[in-house]
């Protein structure tokens, strides 16, 4: 396998191979960041499509200060927080995160809890109320603690991945805590001890 940085190169000078081994690398993260950010896979799937096709687009943009990912996180970030500012304008907007994956949730289930309907709607009553919350909060809200949360990213891989001081990225990471705090307290009683994202 080549490295990065020579696929960016040769994709740069006009090799579609050497692209779709970029694409190839990256559309596992690209579709997971696509769809916790707006929780839907038809639309994930699309706006990859439209990432992947901005970045081919954009390629003589690309200065090579980040990794190529790290653009890739950028310009997908950006498809999706249009697509939901759309959404929103259009009052359509449903739950716009979803925050379980399936194959973890499995793995995190006891046996003898997976086929109790009980539990079963009890999951499904706090994903939801969690998946509320966060399309409660702002875009850029959302989007750090996306991208901090269920990414991992560092904050200094944020800072840099959203153009912004690593101060500014903590503070809005706080805020969103706490909004988020808030609403679960508000909207139900899963989360009086929510922790799980200190």
């Amino acid at each position: 396998m080549k490295p990065e940085w020579e696929l960016v190169q040769r994709a740069r000078r006009g090799d579609e191979d050497s692209f779709a081994a970029l694409v190839e690398q990256n559309q596992g993260r690209i579709y997971n960041l696509a769809l916790r950010m707006v929780g839907n896979p038809d639309d994930a799937a699309e706006l990859c499509q439209e990432a992947f096709l901005n970045a081919w687009k954009g390629l003589g943009k690309f200065q090579g200060d980040s990794s190529f990912a790290t653009w890739l996180y950028r310009l997908t970030s950006n498809v999706c927080i249009d697509f939901l500012r759309r959404e929103k304008r259009r009052n359509t907007l449903s739950m716009t995160v979803s925050l379980d994956d399936d194959g973890e949730a499995q793995q995190a289930d006891l046996p003898d809890e997976r086929f109790s309907p009980h539990l079963e709607a009890e999951r499904r009553e706090q994903r939801d109320l969690l998946r509320a919350g966060l399309a409660a909060l702002s875009a850029e809200h959302r989007k750090v603690l996306i991208l901090r949360e269920l990414e991992g990213l560092s904050y200094g891989e944020i800072a840099q991945l959203l153009d912004l001081e690593e101060g500014t990225v903590k503070s809005r990471i706080a805020r969103a805590r706490l909004a988020l705090r808030k609403y679960l307290k508000e909207h139900g009683n899963f989360f009086d001890g929510f922790s799980s994202i200190d």
